[in-house]
C-alpha cells in the first residue's frame, strides 16, 4: 500500500470504485453492439451530404472494450449501416465526373447487420466523396447503390460539424 500511503483509506477506496464502475461500464457497453438502430437523425446529423435518409438501419459499435482491462476515458465508435437516400440523391452525389466512383463492395461488417443489407445491391464508391462526407476529421467510407438508392456508411467517430456538401 505504499504507493497509495498519501491517499488515506477514502481515497484508496474511492480508486476501487472507480476502477470498477469502467470495468462495468465498458462491459455494459460491448453487450449493446448487437443492438441495432433505426433512427435516422443522428445520422444525418453526421453525414449532412447523403441528404435526408429513410429506412435505417444502424451500429454504434464501441471499439477496444474486448479486453478486461481497460481505462475509463475517450473510446473510438464505429458508426456502421445501411440506410436509404431520397430519390434521385444518389444520381446527383455519382453524377459529380470529379468524384471518380467506381464499383467497390463494404466488407467486414457487423453480422447483426446482414438482415438488413438491400439485396442485389450493386455499390459503387469514390474516396473523393468519403472525404467530402468526412472533411478529413474522421475515416469512413460511403458505397451506394445507384439504381436503388441505398448507401452503406462504415465510419469511425464520425463528427456532426465535419461533413461538407456535395
Amino acid at each position: 500500500m505504499g504507493t497509495f500511503a498519501g491517499l488515506g483509506r477514502r481515497g484508496v477506496l474511492t480508486l476501487g470504485a472507480a476502477t470498477v464502475l469502467g470495468a462495468c461500464t465498458s462491459t455494459a457497453q460491448g453487450t449493446d453492439a448487437n443492438t441495432v438502430r433505426t433512427d435516422s437523425e443522428p445520422l444525418e446529423r453526421r453525414f449532412t451530404a447523403l441528404g435526408p435518409l429513410s429506412k435505417a438501419h444502424w451500429l454504434g459499435v464501441v471499439l477496444g472494450t474486448d479486453s478486461r482491462v481497460s481505462v475509463p476515458g475517450p473510446r473510438d465508435v464505429r458508426v456502421v449501416g445501411f440506410a436509404q437516400l431520397r430519390a434521385g440523391n444518389v444520381a446527383l452525389i455519382t453524377g459529380a465526373p470529379q468524384r471518380g466512383f467506381l464499383p467497390a463492395t463494404p466488407s467486414q461488417l457487423p453480422e447483426a447487420l446482414a438482415q438488413f443489407m438491400p439485396k442485389s445491391a450493386r455499390w459503387v464508391r469514390s474516396e473523393s466523396f468519403d472525404r467530402a462526407v468526412t472533411g478529413g476529421t474522421y475515416s469512413g467510407a460511403f458505397y451506394v447503390d445507384p439504381d436503388a438508392n441505398w448507401v452503406c456508411f462504415d465510419t469511425t467517430n464520425p463528427s456532426t460539424a465535419a461533413s461538407s456538401s456535395q
